[in-house]
């Protein structure tokens, strides 16, 4: 008779016993450095780390008032962010990330406007028919300089637009600011679940001259597939030219400004990014299937055109011959990268530079302003007489 088989229960149960003990023990030594053997606490914890656990253990024991870890936390990342003097990079809390991701897809819950940062909170540059901002009579080039009573002057855009979003149905009041003198009224909107179109395009007929009119608000997930359906189905109604409105487009996805770029280019660099990392340091090139023929195309900028739609306009402007027809652009020089966190939230923080098809940064060294793209054509005043000039730029060229 063979002897009895010994159960493989025990040690198995005893080995993960044993992983479970030092998974443990782990958490709590990492959350309690004080509590290892000095030689093995400064080995694997910097004198910076534990100085921070030791002032976060300070405010959340002996603090007055309860102090929850969650908020030192978001706190001490958003004042670390704020510390680093760029106005591109921002911490996004969960709730905020969560909007931000939202946003990125063309879909969110909002009132139904797009807006570009301003020295006294937002300005209004776009309403959607039909959303609530439309129904409760919110204009273009208004400015919101409050949210539900709190001054937004001087706050990045992705932490104010965050505070006027939320769950469908509730409320949030803003306070608008225009004319001159300036004069202020509140606004008590409800929130809903709004889904916004990046492109807006249409045939037009300009000096007898068919063309297309398309205006891109910003470079969303998937912006380039609207987009090249609108100009597939403008060739096809017999367009001869193309306007690409990007006035007041505050940019968005690299890969999409790329992708778009790659509509009319068919070959070679569209943007070249340089950073720290390795993986910042990166040639894009134009990823194939333009669209064919030698018809004219013209880009409509002004001030508020910065960061990806530069990109595209820098491009088309060095690779196609495309006029540029408008003001001088924003001048953003860098870009961002979206780094998750391991509390839900995120980091939107500048990783690197980018550079044009010739080589130029548009920035101002860094995070600075810089000179921007300069039109071939430069056309001030409104917005209309700006379009009116492009249009009829376009059709000459589109003879």
């Amino acid at each position: 008779m063979p002897p009895p088989r010994r159960s493989p229960i025990l040690p198995v149960t005893l080995a993960a016993l044993a992983t479970l003990v030092l998974v443990c023990a782990g958490i709590y030594l990492g959350g309690h450095p004080d509590s290892l053997p000095a030689p093995l606490r400064n080995a694997l914890v910097s004198d910076d780390v534990r100085t921070t656990q030791e002032a976060f253990a300070v405010i959340k024991d002996d603090y007055y008032r309860k102090v929850t870890t969650g908020r030192l936390v978001n706190d001490g990342i958003t004042g670390a962010v704020r510390s680093l003097a760029d106005r591109f990079s921002n911490y996004l809390d969960p709730t905020a990330y969560r909007r931000f991701l939202e946003q990125s897809r063309g879909r969110f819950s909002g009132i139904g406007t797009e807006v570009v940062q301003d020295p006294t909170g937002l300005r209004i540059t776009r309403v959607f028919p039909g959303t609530p901002a439309a129904k409760a009579g919110i204009r273009v080039g208004e400015r919101v300089v409050a949210v539900n009573g709190k001054s937004i002057a001087g706050r990045p855009s992705e932490e104010t637009t965050a505070l006027i979003r939320g769950k469908p149905g509730t409320f949030v009041t803003i306070t608008l600011q225009s004319g001159r003198p300036p004069r202020r009224r509140e606004v008590r909107v409800a929130r809903a679940q709004v889904s916004t179109p990046s492109v807006t395009g249409r045939l037009r007929t300009v000096n007898g001259v068919k063309v297309g009119y398309d205006a891109v608000s910003g470079f969303t997930s998937g912006v380039h597939g609207e987009l090249r359906q609108a100009i597939d189905r403008q060739r096809r109604a017999g367009a001869r030219g193309f306007l690409l409105d990007l006035r007041d487009n505050g940019g968005g996805l690299l890969n999409e400004a790329v992708l778009v770029s790659s509509i009319f280019i068919d070959r070679g660099t569209i943007v070249t990014t340089r950073g720290r990392m390795q993986q910042a340091n990166k040639v894009y090139e134009a990823t194939g299937g333009a669209i064919k023929g030698g018809f004219p195309i013209v880009v409509l900028v002004n001030h508020d055109t910065a960061s990806a739609s530069e990109i595209v306009t820098a491009a088309l402007q060095e690779r196609r011959g495309a006029k540029v027809v408008g003001t001088r652009t924003f001048g953003k020089g860098v870009f961002q990268e979206v780094k998750e966190l391991s509390n839900g939230g995120a980091l939107d923080i500048t990783v690197g530079e980018y550079f044009t098809p010739n080589g130029h940064n548009l920035g101002g060294g860094g995070v600075k302003e810089g000179a921007g793209i300069a039109p071939n054509l430069p056309v001030k005043g409104p917005g209309s007489r700006q379009l009116d000039v492009a249009l009829r730029t376009l059709a000459a060229e589109s003879h």
